[in-house]
């Protein structure tokens, strides 16, 4: 036989196992079908999944929302009756923020410092946690969290007792004449630090400090400690290592941390209400009174709604200025 018979030959081989090989590829695809259309509709898993977290937020959120919004578009009062009126008429925002501007600009400063303050406790101690504290690193952050094993009331009823005028705490402050310094700023009444703006923001501090510490431990936790010994190697000191290396990559803890503090101490009213007095009240403690006390339903929607667009704007700034959007 001669070489070209052979392959001839050969190249018919080929050619048959070639459309063998694609008549099995098409009993493959036409039996798989319903293989393909499974994965086809699984497309929708992601959907079906996300389902009840809108459900809840649409039912516990976004519909309160928008009856908190219309409530604050009706006039009159519990006895004599609500009326209707459509939007444009908004002089119960403008009645409103004439009469309770102080109470708002008290809260965002009461939020701010006890924010400041969170961030200087927080950073420190989510510092050491994160690459100091070794096999005790579980349990410091256990220790971080275990005051939410007690009640929020109970936590801020707790300082009534440390703040007493009595109290080792103020005996101390006393005798090394912070008080004086502190009533000079005009946080505290003389030797007396109880039912003072700065129980107010003590409170606040404590009762916040585990949002800060968590969402910076979580910055720090990720940080290769090797970048700062290279920067050491490149004979950069530790201040310049810490403020460009360390500072930069905890950025997103440091925001996570300022707003998961700011916002709820922006509307709290527990510690004001336990720890102040009336001339020292936050705007949580205006929306309680004029829902449950006062039942001025209108009001108390209007500055639940410019409570939220003011922190909402804030955030939005702060977030941009930040320069990352990274919250976790």
């Amino acid at each position: 036989m001669s070489s070209a018979s052979t392959a001839s030959i050969g190249l018919g081989e080929e050619y048959e196992e070639v459309q063998r090989g694609r008549r099995k590829k098409g009993k493959k695809d036409g039996g798989g079908s319903t293989e393909a259309k499974a994965v086809g509709s699984s497309r929708w898993t992601p959907y079906a999944l996300l389902t009840p977290g809108f459900l809840w937020l649409a039912i516990f959120f976004v519909v309160p929302t928008i009856t908190l919004f219309f409530t604050s578009l009706y006039v009159g009062s519990l006895d004599q009756g609500y009326e209707f009126v459509p939007p444009g008429e908004w002089q119960t925002y403008v009645n409103a923020l004439q009469e309770y501007w102080p109470q708002f600009l008290r809260s965002f400063l009461f939020a701010g410092l006890s924010t400041l303050f969170c961030l200087l406790l927080a950073y420190p101690l989510a510092y050491f946690i994160a690459f100091r504290s070794g096999r005790w690193k579980a349990a410091m952050l256990v220790l971080v969290i275990a005051p939410f094993f007690t009640s929020f009331l109970i936590r801020t009823l707790a300082w009534k007792t440390i703040l007493a005028d009595d109290s080792i705490v103020v005996r101390t402050m006393s005798a090394l004449h912070i008080t004086d310094v502190l009533s000079a700023l005009g946080l505290t009444e003389g030797q007396r630090v109880l039912n003072t703006p700065l129980a107010v923001v003590l409170g606040l501090t404590y009762n916040f400090l585990p949002f800060m510490v968590l969402p910076l431990y979580a910055s720090l936790d990720r940080m290769d400690p090797r970048l700062v010994e290279a920067a050491q190697d490149l004979y950069s000191s530790p201040l310049t290592a810490f403020r460009k290396i360390t500072w930069k990559l905890s950025l997103p803890g440091v925001v996570a941390g300022t707003l998961l503090t700011f916002i709820p101490a922006a509307g709290d009213y527990i510690n004001a209400e336990l720890l102040g007095t009336t001339k020292i009240r936050m705007i949580g403690n205006v929306i309680q009174d004029q829902f449950f006390v006062i039942t001025d339903y209108p009001t108390a929607s209007a500055l639940s709604v410019m409570l939220m667009l003011v922190i909402l704007v804030m955030v939005t700034i702060y977030v941009r200025k930040a320069g990352t959007e990274e919250l976790v």
